[in-house]
This record gives C-alpha cells, sequence and structure tokens, in this order.
C-alpha cells in the first residue's frame, strides 16, 4: 500500500498552516483589565489555530482570551478564547522553538474562512 493510499483512511486532515514572514505580537485579555498584556509571538496560523513561541508556556488544556492581530491583508485584530493543545518545553529541540499550540475556541466562522482563504491565496 502506498502513500497516496493512505492519506484517506478515515482521520481528519490537518488544516493548511501559514508561516509568518513577520511574526504577530499576541496579548493576553484579561476581561478585568483595561489593557492587554504581551503574550507571545505567533509563528504561523492556520483556520484553527495557532502557535506561539514563548519560554513561558502555560498548561495544556488551559483557556485564555486572546487578541490576535491578523495578518496584512487581512489587517485587524480579532479576540477570541483559544485552548493550549499542545506545548514544547524550553530544551534542545533545535530547529524547533519553545512554545504552544492554541486550539480556537470561539473564533467567529467569517474570520476562520478569510484566514483559510488568505492561507490558499499564499500557496
Amino acid at each position: 500500500m502506498g502513500c497516496a493510499e493512505d492519506q484517506n483512511d478515515g482521520r481528519p486532515q490537518a488544516d493548511l498552516r501559514k508561516n509568518l514572514r513577520a511574526p504577530l505580537i499576541i496579548q493576553k485579555v484579561h476581561l478585568d483589565a483595561e489593557r492587554p498584556v504581551f503574550f507571545g509571538y505567533s509563528k504561523n496560523i492556520s483556520r484553527s489555530g495557532i502557535f506561539i513561541a514563548t519560554t513561558n508556556p502555560i498548561k495544556t488544556g488551559e483557556q485564555v482570551n486572546l487578541e490576535i492581530p491578523l495578518p496584512i491583508p487581512l489587517g485587524k485584530s480579532v479576540r477570541c478564547c483559544c485552548e493550549v493543545v499542545w506545548k514544547r518545553p524550553l530544551g534542545n529541540h533545535l530547529p524547533f522553538e519553545p512554545g504552544i499550540g492554541l486550539k480556537f475556541i470561539d473564533m467567529p466562522e467569517n474570520i476562520t474562512q478569510q484566514i483559510d482563504d488568505w492561507i490558499k491565496s499564499q500557496l
């Protein structure tokens, strides 16, 4: 059985991700504070989630409210709840950076579609 045949084995297909030329500055939003605070740098994005490079990752399963500037030409920021689904601690993972993979929990569907369309236009 070849690799092409293995791709349709019933597992969901991963979303396309786009590695960003310039990292996006992600801010954590505290509902009881006036201004967001620095959270980390985003290195890539997909319609369902984002990777944030950080040396101080939070626990898997924890949820955070984030403000995410969308890449140009989308050119806007969006706030949404995200859940940490995996983390890579500081260590000898070169060429990989420490950080966390986050899943969007309540990202509006029109924004996820815009992200997906933008990624496809970059291919």
